[in-house]
């Protein structure tokens, strides 16, 4: 472990290089900001982050994921493409992807009696990371869909509904008015995964204490 860590740093000195699948800008703002949060707050002096990125498969006509299952299941699929091709090139190889996801508590097994009569949906942000020989996974925070949205639609029409998927900051950016963005749900997915992908090479250095 000692020789697996002197090697980790000196790989890392010079900076980190990561590979995202999508040409999405907001994206890959994201995952940079995402490592330099972790990295940053980790050691005595920032880290160079350099983000490239690879559209091995097309996106724009795939179908919004409508499970957690999905998301991550397409992540995957596209860190497993990059690393097929660029795992020996680059530290990390990356996926990242949002969807819907859907809560049922109208059974009144939680307690609640019959005050839940809906399905709830919500947006979520997954990032799937490659690299050090392992794999993390690592989620945003969740937000729920207006009902005001959602109304009389069934399951299928959803994805048709939801605003912002493509354009404008994507879905977190359309349903907060622009006071979260596909860029900060990116960074925050990206920063668990990486924390869990690091912690047996950091979790015995020294981390910033924020006063």
């Amino acid at each position: 472990m000692q020789h697996d860590l002197k090697d980790f740093w000196q790989r890392f000195q010079s900076g980190i290089e990561v590979v995202v699948a999508g040409d999405v800008a907001d994206k890959l703002l994201g995952v940079g900001d995402g490592f330099r949060r972790y990295f940053d707050d980790s050691l005595d002096k920032p880290v160079p982050v350099s983000v490239l990125a690879e559209k091995l498969v097309p996106t724009a006509d795939s179908p919004l994921p409508l499970t957690d299952e999905e998301i991550l299941r397409l992540a995957r699929q596209r860190a497993d493409a990059l690393t097929e091709v660029h795992g020996e090139r680059f530290g990390f190889c990356i996926g990242v992807e949002a969807g819907l996801l859907s809560f049922d508590l109208r059974d009144g097994s939680d307690g609640g009696g019959d005050r839940d009569t809906e399905l709830r949906y919500f947006v979520r942000c997954w990032a799937v990371v490659r690299g050090l020989g392992d794999e993390a996974w690592g989620s945003s925070g969740s937000l729920q869909l207006p009902s005001a949205l959602i109304d009389g639609l069934d399951e299928a029409e959803l994805p048709f509904v939801v605003p912002g998927r493509r354009r404008s900051g994507g879905m977190f950016s359309s349903l907060t008015g622009g006071l979260e963005s596909r860029r900060s749900s990116t960074a925050l997915a990206t920063f668990h995964a990486v924390s869990s992908l690091m912690y047996s090479y950091l979790e015995s250095h020294a981390h910033r204490r924020r006063r």
